[in-house]
């Protein structure tokens, strides 16, 4: 279950939510303010794991190199 980053454009405050399908995105509503006016940030991830092609306090991966 993926973790996006959004923006509400009516209170300002940004946070993050747990969305089942890419389709229920739009179903999302602000927490502060209950607006469904909100927009999905681009964000990098991180990936945490022990392998050798990552670091012992893991990798992170970014849409910007």
């Amino acid at each position: 279950m993926p973790v996006y980053e959004f923006k509400c454009e009516d209170c300002g405050k940004e946070f993050e939510k747990f969305v089942i399908s890419a389709s229920k995105v739009s179903e999302v509503k602000c927490p502060y303010c209950g607006s469904h006016n909100v927009k999905k940030r681009i964000s990098a991830c991180g990936i945490g794991g022990n392998s050798s092609s990552s670091s012992s306090t893991g990798a992170t991966c970014s849409p910007f190199g």
